[in-house]
């Protein structure tokens, strides 16, 4: 497994990641066993970056990984979470189920605030659920609607804190590319976790942003680049997700002439998708959840696998992908 630093901080980062928010009860729930046999599968594949958040089932996604990770050598492990909802008790509720795609109970609601009093209080909670005494990488969670509180307020906490040797680096999470170039361009954030937006289905963000966390040397935390579950499979049906909502059909026609190339190279969907993210010089580490150990294990596998050369070239012919993005070779 290769490792990569973040930015300009200590904190290295292995080029495979386990993205937390499966085990968190992401659509369906998953047993306390299965999760945290997931995470134990993704240390003995080489993983050694594990990010997560309160947002993801109401803190129960950071409540597993801390038991998983009891044991392990923390000195060898990295672990991200994130700061922007504060997890408010709401008893009143605890009968429903989350209504923000996590199968558990309603009893926290998430309450938005990038404040810097909230960001103490977010990493202290984050702190109590994970069982750790510190978290190396702190992202700044999905500011969409937030920016002045954010970078007035969460950014400067954030950069006390690091330059305290609290935290290691400091970085910021989103499912768009553009506020997180603003973040890029005005402040000194070590990584940026960009989600969907640099996939063998979206590239938005190769114009413009990548290149410039090249320039700024801030490192890119490829997730997403399975765009929700429709590259995640080489058969996705129809019930194939596409960001969180069902794919539409244009879409997995696109898929499917994309695996009919694949195939043809003796390659799979979710292998071609890691390695794509990966090719770029931006990106230091591609961040994948799994709900299972042999998930995790088939990932990894996937992620090791190299992709023959001329695979990309026919997708290029055949006009599924750019021709003038960076390729591996």
């Amino acid at each position: 497994m290769k490792f990569g630093r973040l930015g300009g901080s200590e904190v290295s980062v292995s080029g495979l990641g386990f993205g937390g928010a499966v085990i968190g009860n992401l659509y369906h729930a998953v047993d306390e066993d299965t999760a945290l046999a997931a995470v134990a599968a993704a240390w003995d594949a080489g993983i050694r970056y594990f990010d997560t958040a309160p947002h993801y089932g109401l803190g129960l996604a950071e409540r597993r990984l801390g038991r998983a990770l009891v044991g392990r050598s923390r000195a060898e492990l990295v672990v991200s979470t994130k700061v922007g909802r504060l997890l408010v008790p709401s008893p009143q509720r605890a009968a429903l189920r989350d209504d923000a795609g996590f199968d558990v109970p309603a009893d926290q609601e998430r309450v938005w605030d990038f404040s810097a009093d909230g960001v103490r209080r977010s990493l202290e909670a984050s702190l109590r659920r994970l069982g750790m005494d510190r978290i190396d990488l702190v992202l700044i969670h999905d500011p969409d609607d937030h920016w002045e509180q954010a970078v007035e307020e969460a950014y400067p906490a954030l950069h006390e804190l690091r330059s305290q040797g609290v935290i290691g680096a400091i970085g910021v999470g989103m499912n768009q590319w553009q506020m997180l170039e603003r973040f890029v361009t005005e402040t000194d954030v070590d990584a940026v976790l960009l989600a969907g937006r640099y996939t063998l289905l979206d590239q938005s963000a190769v114009d413009t942003m990548l290149p410039m966390c090249l320039r700024r040397n801030v490192s890119v935390l490829a997730a997403g680049v399975f765009n929700g579950g429709v590259l995640a499979t080489d058969e996705p049906g129809p019930d194939a997700r596409y960001d969180y909502t069902p794919a539409p059909p244009v879409l997995r026609a696109r898929v499917a002439r994309m695996v009919e190339v694949i195939h043809r190279h003796g390659a799979s969907l979710p292998q071609v998708a890691m390695a794509f993210a990966a090719a770029h010089p931006a990106v230091t580490s591609v961040v994948v959840g799994a709900r299972s150990a042999d998930e995790v294990r088939g990932n990894a596998e996937l992620f090791d696998r190299p992709v023959p050369v001329t695979l990309w070239s026919e997708l290029v012919a055949a006009g599924l992908l750019r021709a003038d993005l960076p390729l591996p070779t």
